[in-house]
Order: C-alpha cells, then structure tokens, then sequence
C-alpha cells in the first residue's frame, strides 16, 4: 500500500488533468466550425387559441392547447387555405411558428389581400398555420412525454382537418424533437408531406430512458416503409445542440420507390451556411423556402408531384432535374461561331443571339462543356430574384462557312442539351467572409452551373457546336462558356501521415487555367470526429492580383455526402475548415456514409493569377476536440459508473480478506495498479470491429482508439473530483450530527422494525400513485448521504483500515487491565477469591474488551462500506435525473394536479430503498458472506461491463443493471424465510 501522501498525489493530479481536459473541451465545443450567416426575420404576430379543442377531443386539453397564427392586416381571423400543423421541440414554443407563416403569408399576399403575381391563376391556395403548445416540456428526456405530445398532435390533426372540407390534407412540419413527434403521426392518410428542421431522426440526444429509444425504433421503420415524402434539414457543425448526423434520414434502400431527402443548410441552394438549433426557424435564408415549399405543396396531387416541389425549392446536390424544354429559335437567327479553342465570356450581355462554340475532332472521350451564368438562369434554375438574363445550352450541327453568319434554321439545327449537373453556386464577395457573419446570402445572388457530357459527333456531319443561346437585356450579369478535361488529382494522404505536422498537395501544371479540379483523398479518414485544416497556396499572393478581373474566384466544393456540401472562397494561405457528418459514433453506416474518402471540386473562371497549386493538409485539433466533447458526455458518465463498479470490486473482494479498505485508498490501487492495464485493455478493444452500439461506436477505426484511454483516465479523475465534493459535503453534516443527541440503535443482523416496514410499503404506494421513482431515489441518496456523514467520525484510526488480523494484541486494553491486575496482585495481600472463580471473571474481561474492540472495527469497516455505496449512488443520479427534471417542469407549467405517467416502477428504486434503510440500521449492508455472500462482488464486474460496453448508447441500461444487482444482493444476503421471522414486534 503507497503512503497516504502519494496517494493524495495520484488522485489530486488526476482529478485536476481531468477538469482542466474538460474546461479545454467545453470551450473547444463552442468553436465556429461552420459560420453562420442568417438573416434576422421580422413578423407582426397574432395567436389565436382554439377553445373548441377541448376534453372532448383529447384528455390532454388541459394540459396543452393548440393556436392558430394569423399575419396581424394580412390574415383573416377565419381559416381560408392549406393547413399546415407546427410542432415543436424540447423546450420549445407554438410561437416558433411565426417566422415561417409569416413568410408563408408575405410571399402569398404581395400587399394586405391582394395575391402575388406568382399564385395568381394556379389554385395555389394560402397557409394556415396551426401550432401545438407543449408548455415547453423537456420531451428529449421522457418517453411518456413523446407520448403524450403524440397523441395531442394526432388529436389535433383530426380537430384541423374537421374545418376544411372533406379529403383535405394536413402538412406537418416538426422542430428538433417536434419532428420525432411528426414522424410518430406516420402513417396517415391524412398527411400530405412532414417537414423536420434540426431534428435528430437516427440518434436520441439524451439517451437515459428505454421508452425513447422504442419510439426511435418504431420511427425507424416507418421512415423505411411509410410512402410519405418527408425531407429533414440540418444545420451542421453550427448546431450544437444536437449532432448533424442523427439528422440524417435512414435509407430506405435503392428498391424502395419512396420519397426521403436530406438537406444541410450548408448545401441548400441559396442559403450556403451552417444554422444553429435554434436559429433553424428564424433563419431567413432557410425559412423563405420552407414556407414557399409548403405554398407550392398546394398544386401538389401526387406523391411524385410532392417530391419535385421539394427538389425544387429546398434543392442540393442530387436533385432531379426539370425536364429540358425545347428552345424556340426564330428561323431567321443569328448565330455567332467562336474560333476552336476560344471560351464564350460575356459581361453585361445585351440582345438575344445563340453562340457556337466548335466541337474539336480531337477532343478526349467524355469531355465536359461547362456554362457558368450569375444573375441569370439556365433552363428552369436561377436564383430567386435574377435578371432577365436567359441562358440555353445546346448541341447544334450544321454548315456554317463564316464566324458571323444569319440563315435559315436548315443551315444550323439544334437540340436542347441534357445536364450531368445542374445547380446553384455561391458568388462570395471578395474581401468579406463567406457567408457573411449576421447577413450570408441575398436571394439575388448565385451562379448557375450546368455541366454536360460531350455527345459524339454523328457521322457524316461536316461541324457540330455546343450552342449558347443568350437572351439578355444588359443588366449586371455574366456568362462564361466552354470545354473542360476532366481532371482529377488524387492523392494517397491518410490520416496518419498528417498527425505530426501535415501533408502538402502539389497540383499538376496545366497549359491553360482549368474551369474546374477534382481532388480525391480516397485513404482520407471520412468521420464527424475528425476536423482537417486545407491551407491554399496560389501562384502568386492575392495582393499582387488586386486589380485582377476575375468572374468567378477559386471556390472549394467540399462534398462528402449527398446531402452535405460545404463552399469555401480559396485565398492564399487562407484555411479553409473540412468537416462531414457522414460517418460518426452510434450511427450506422448506410452506402452514402463511407468511412474512408473525400473529393473537393475547385471551380474558377479567372485571369489565372489566383489559380491554386499546392495544398497544405492539417488536422485542426482545436475543432476536433470540441467535437469529440459534443459527442461523449453521455460515455463519460457511464464509464465513470463502471470505474466506481471496479472501485467496489476491489473494495468487496478486500474485505472478504479480512479488511475493507476507505474510498480514498480504493482509488489510490485502482489508479496505481488497475487502471494501467484498463489503458491498455481500453485501446485494444477500441481496435476491435464491434457495432456502432457498443463501446465508443467508432466501429474499430484505428485513428479514434486513443479516444477509450483518454476517456477511461478522465472519467477516474472525475470519479476522484466526486468524492472530494461528497467529502465536502460530509463536513457540515457531520458537526450538525454531532450535536444531536446519540440514538441507540439495535444492530441485529436481520432485524427492522414494524414501523420502517410500514414506511417502506408507504414510500413504495406513493411511488406507484403519485411521484415518480426518481423523488425516491434521489430521497436515497440524501438518507445515505446522513448516514455516512453520522457515521464518519466514529474511525478510531484515522488513515488506516484496521483489523483483527492486524492490530497488535499490546495495543488492546484487555491486556494493560490484566498486566495491572497481576501487578496489584503482587504488592498486596491474599483476597478471598475463589480459585474457580479467576478465570471466569479474566474471560468476562476478555470478551467484554474483545467485543468493544470488534464493535470499533466492524463500525469502521461499516463506514467505508457505506462510503463506497454513496459513491455509486451518486453516479447513477445523472442517469435518473433528467427525468426527475422533467417531473418537475410539468409540475410548473402544467399544475400540480398533472398525471405523471410512464415512471411508476416501483421495483427500480425498491432495492435501494432496503439498501439505505440496513444501512442506516445495521452493521452491513452488503457484506455478509454467508448464503452466498462470498460472491457478490463479482455482481460490481457486471455493471462495470454493462457500462463500458452499452452505457455508451444504452446509458439507462447501466442504472437497470446496477438496479437489479443490487436487488440480487439483497436477496442472496437476507433469506426471505429468515428475514420474515426477524421482523421485530
């Protein structure tokens, strides 16, 4: 055993390594990795309740209600239009809602009831926006929370669809935990489509309740077999209330012909930025097109019809694409043919013409014409408010005999030409950042990208071009046009080699300056732990450029997932921050999500003075922290229960030998002597190939298993910082302790008296009808949390644990009081005392003496027992008090005479209620070694499994499990039979 000193060393250095590793992450964790760039929304907001959905609709009136939203001079009180049913999240509010419907209202009506130009003869019918209030309930805690919201929305649902006529349809659009409840509603006949914002479909946030995993669970297959469109937006890296990739939809599977889409802000076209949790509703670059979705939804008569407006207006990579219209071109056209080898690049263009561009004869298979149009529209996609700026690519062949010529369309015929890639691109303005912090984008901005295969030239025709028809009006605008090689670079960089300092990219020179580059790092570790650094570095620096007139700067596509890309404006040793969501701990992998690779796309039109040649690969450690810190809090407090389950391991199977060693040198061995070859252990299990549900959830990836040590260290220094604040606590409690009067108390073995079995049977009646089992646990550990204060200054040898085996017999009075009495013996006379009667009286001694000795011990040894009890108690209160916390915000918000269902169970808390009770009463709790006692300790291995391996996900589980152990102890120490007949009278 290490001296008391050293030992005060070892857990002082860890617990402090520890708070100072979490005071680092907890400011790592509210870094900007993706920028938020949102526009403030303003409203004039009105809320009308419905006191007609009352009891008699749903028992659950009186505890919410529901409002509808009227636009205060745009909206008649009276519902008109489409109902829309807003939902939302954990603590959230009905008025969250009118961001959206005041969207929704103002793009409708142009001015106060008169309809836009752009509804006007299309049946389009206006939103009525109905939100639920949930009183701001903590519904991510409780599943019978979920419950309750659920069956109140679906009653609400059919309370809505009563006022329309009949086959109406209802859209239902969820906020954070509001989507779970939406997705809930499924399947229904009477749901049009489900729009979730920030809401975590695949993950739980706060993972402490069995019923919300069975909720994910039924979710999970209806979003596999529910034919509903439903779309999920996500915020990314700039919410960190919840992690983007629980976000993301399941996938149904390529046989499934169901519409699901995913979009991240970041990639949703004409919004290109991170959204926070909250900032989802408000955000005017998101909320414009949400409420345009839904206003569009109202010519929708199919589900196919659905899924094209989704596409259409909350769009990113992937889309369909519209079908391309044929191009009405006057016979008498001109048309203008460039050189071979010049690229189309208009400034202001005015007039309308069609420009052909020659197709070379050597030009490589599977070439690519690119068309870059900003302010305009190609086809169909333009930003929201463009110019008339028109564009039309084609594929034309012909004659044609002069650069500049004006014939008959039988000279030249053209065909519309069909896009590989049709989207919006970003247009950041030079010198700010992108986005713009509090501003982003503006709905005039963006650049149409079209790209299209190359087709064959027929046989037997003389020239064939890529045509560009044009039809502009001179406003601010330009167009660049032409052939592009597909060049991809790709680089063999991993992970490991950039760990000690970076890796450098060098791109190949190329003659002239390429439209676009593709990289790929397909040895890239792909995951939402890990956070690089890309640092540019063009041929010349940017200020020496400054007057240089470029349509369109080097911007970085960073895409990693079909719902996720990420713009950056490329600048010279400017850092530009890559981060995905595609794989990450506890999700499983879907054939979207690879762990490995990564591809950039670099797009420029430019005079080739910023043009990119090298790269410099880092690991931002910064964000990487904070986003392992986002995602292990739930881990951390399960680990710490399974190191107290090995604490008490070593205690029990040490007091088996004869001692039972205190809390402070229980953690002194487990930190010298367990915990090196736990580190060790730790990291080789993290190697392993296990599910996404077990353990740290990196499915064995070599790279994250440093993560387990680290984890397994902090979590002991953490358990070291707890029993410093218990002992902390103690200290008051035991000075008020002792100036209370001692009680005598009878320390029989089985014995409890009739009236703490009357209050047990009480506190089990109040916990079956009226208060969750949570009050009573918590009860428990404040009654422990006395006992072991009341009980701690009886240590008669501070510092030490001693024994019977280990106290020298010269130390015991019995043997200085016989020492004394064979001394007065001597110097004295004969006294009448019978010989037979010696020894009895010198064995009357001995046992009186020996037993007030073993009284000292066995209260000392009970203290320590005690302690460690406390200690485990204490870290399962996290895992039970969320709900707890919930209890008590229904009891705020929606009266005391609210019914708390769902935590009723009596015989989850029903073993630490007996538990506390002996050990406010007896010698032992849980240390007797008769009928079995010997092998309890192994139970503590158990737990501490159970909560290495599946608290990690499952964190209810580890309270379950210690639950149960408890309770087994419990019975195995005390025979029901003897136990029965103990009761005292």
């Amino acid at each position: 055993m290490l001296p008391s000193t050293m030992t005060s060393i070892f857990t002082a250095s860890l617990g402090l390594f520890s708070l100072t590793l979490i005071y680092i992450c907890y400011h790592a964790a509210n870094l900007t990795v993706s920028p938020q760039g949102c526009r403030m929304s303003w409203m004039s907001p009105s809320y009308l309740l419905q006191h007609e959905f009352n009891s008699s609709w749903t028992p659950l009136a009186h505890r919410y209600s529901l409002w509808l939203y009227r636009e205060v001079g745009w909206d008649p009180n009276q519902v008109m239009g489409v109902p829309v049913l807003f939902i939302p999240g954990n603590a959230g509010s009905s008025h969250q809602v009118r961001s959206i419907a005041s969207s929704a209202t103002r793009q409708y009506f142009s001015s106060p009831f008169v309809i836009s130009s752009d509804f006007t003869g299309r049946g389009i019918q206006s939103l009525d926006f109905f939100a639920v209030e949930f009183n701001e309930d903590l519904s991510a805690f409780h599943g019978p929370t979920i419950e309750s919201q659920i069956e109140y929305s679906a009653a609400a649902v059919r309370y809505i669809l009563s006022h329309y006529p009949p086959n109406t349809r209802i859209i239902v659009m969820g906020h954070s935990m509001g989507g779970i409840v939406g997705t809930a509603l499924l399947p229904s006949g009477d749901i049009s489509a489900l729009i979730t914002m920030s809401t975590p479909h695949t993950l739980p946030p706060a993972r402490f309740d069995a019923r919300v995993d069975e909720i994910y669970q039924r979710n999970a297959g209806t979003l596999v077999n529910d034919s509903t469109p439903v779309v999920s937006i996500c915020g990314g890296a700039t919410d960190i209330m919840i992690p983007s990739e629980s976000c993301i939809l399941p996938d149904p599977g390529p046989e499934r012909d169901i519409y699901r889409r995913t979009v991240f802000t970041s990639a949703l076209e004409g919004a290109w930025t991170g959204v926070g949790h909250r900032e989802m509703v408000w955000c005017h670059q998101v909320r414009w097109r949400v409420a345009r979705a839904a206003l569009e939804l109202g010519e929708a008569h199919s589900d196919i019809d659905i899924g094209g407006i989704m596409d259409t207006w909350l769009s990113r990579d992937g889309r369909l694409f519209p079908p391309v219209a044929d191009i009405d071109i006057p016979e008498a056209a001109t048309y203008e043919a460039l050189p071979e080898g010049m690229n189309l690049i208009m400034r202001k263009p005015t007039g309308s013409r069609t420009y052909l561009l020659p197709i070379p004869r050597a030009l490589e298979t599977n070439a690519t014409f690119v068309l870059l149009v900003s302010r305009g529209s190609i086809s169909s996609i333009a930003a929201q408010h463009s110019t008339k700026l028109q564009t039309a690519p084609l594929f034309c062949v012909g004659r044609a005999t002069s650069p500049t010529i004006q014939q008959s369309t039988e000279s030249v015929s053209c065909v519309p030409l069909e896009p590989n890639t049709l989207k919006l691109l970003p247009s950041p303005i030079p010198g700010k950042p992108f986005p713009v912090p509090d501003e982003g984008s503006d709905e005039s901005e963006g650049v149409v990208l079209f790209e299209a295969t190359v087709p064959r030239i027929p046989s037997g025709v003389d020239n064939a071009w890529i045509g560009v028809h044009v039809d502009a009006a001179g406003e601010d605008g330009w167009v660049f046009g032409g052939f592009d090689e597909t060049r991809t670079f790709q680089s063999d960089i991993g992970v490991f080699d950039i760990v000690a300092g970076g890796a450098k990219l060098s791109l190949q020179p190329t003659e002239r300056s390429l439209v676009r580059r593709h990289i790929t790092f397909p040895k890239l570790l792909s995951n939402a732990l890990v956070v690089y650094a890309l640092t540019p570095e063009s041929v010349r620096p940017t200020t020496s450029c400054a007057h240089s007139l470029s349509l369109l700067p080097p911007l970085l596509v960073h895409k990693s997932h079909p719902a996720e890309t990420h713009y950056h404006r490329l600048e010279h040793k400017t850092s530009a921050t890559l981060h995905t969501h595609a794989s990450a701990p506890y999700i499983p992998l879907s054939r979207f999500s690879p762990s490995y690779s990564s591809e950039l796309w670099i797009y420029a039109v430019s005079t080739g003075c910023e043009d990119i040649n090298e790269f410099t690969l880092t690991i931002d450690w910064w964000a990487t922290i904070g986003r392992i810190a986002t995602r292990y809090p739930t881990t951390l407090i399960s680990w710490a229960v399974g190191v107290v389950a090995l604490l008490m391991f070593h205690a029990w199977r040490e007091s088996g030998k004869g001692s039972m060693p205190n809390v402070s040198q229980s953690l002194a061995a487990f930190i010298c002597h367990l915990l090196p070859k736990l580190l060790v252990a730790s990291f080789v299990v993290a190697l392993l190939p296990l599910s996404p549900d077990y353990y740290l959830g990196t499915r064995g990836e070599p790279f994250l298993a440093f993560l387990a040590p680290v984890l397994l260290v902090v979590a002991t220094g953490l358990v070291c910082v707890s029993w410093w604040l218990i002992l902390l606590l103690m200290w008051p409690l035991r000075f008020l302790t002792r100036l209370l009067p001692p009680k005598s108390r009878r320390y029989d073995e089985l014995s409890m008296p009739r009236s703490t079995v009357v209050s047990l049977i009480f506190i089990c009646f109040l916990v079956f009808v009226v208060v969750p089992w949570q009050i009573a646990f918590m009860g428990c550990w404040l009654i422990h949390l006395h006992t072991c204060a009341s009980s701690a200054h009886r240590k008669p040898y501070p510092g030490s644990v001693p024994s019977l085996r280990s106290t020298p017999i010269e130390s015991l009075p019995l043997r200085e009081r016989l020492d004394g009495r064979e001394d007065d013996t001597k110097g004295t006379g004969p006294k009448e005392i019978k010989s037979s009667e010696e020894p009895g009286i010198q064995d009357a001694c001995r046992v009186r003496n020996l037993a007030t000795v073993t009284d000292t011990l066995n209260a000392t040894q009970t203290y320590h027992e005690n302690a460690h009890l406390l200690l485990l108690i204490t870290w399962l209160l996290p895992l039970s008090m969320p709900v707890l916390a919930v209890w008590v915000r229904t009891l705020m918000t929606a009266g005391y005479t609210t019914p708390f269902n769902g935590d009723h169970n009596v015989f989850k808390v029903a073993p630490f209620l007996v538990l506390v009770e002996f050990a406010s009463r007896r010698k032992s709790a849980l240390s007797l070694h008769q009928n079995g006692g010997s092998y309890l300790h192994w139970g503590y291995l158990i737990v501490a499994c159970v909560s290495f391996l599946l608290g990690s996900r499952e964190a209810y589980r580890v309270f379950d499990v210690a639950s149960m152990y408890i309770g087994c102890a419990l019975v195995v120490i005390f025979s029901p039979v003897r136990f029965a007949r103990r009761i005292a009278t």
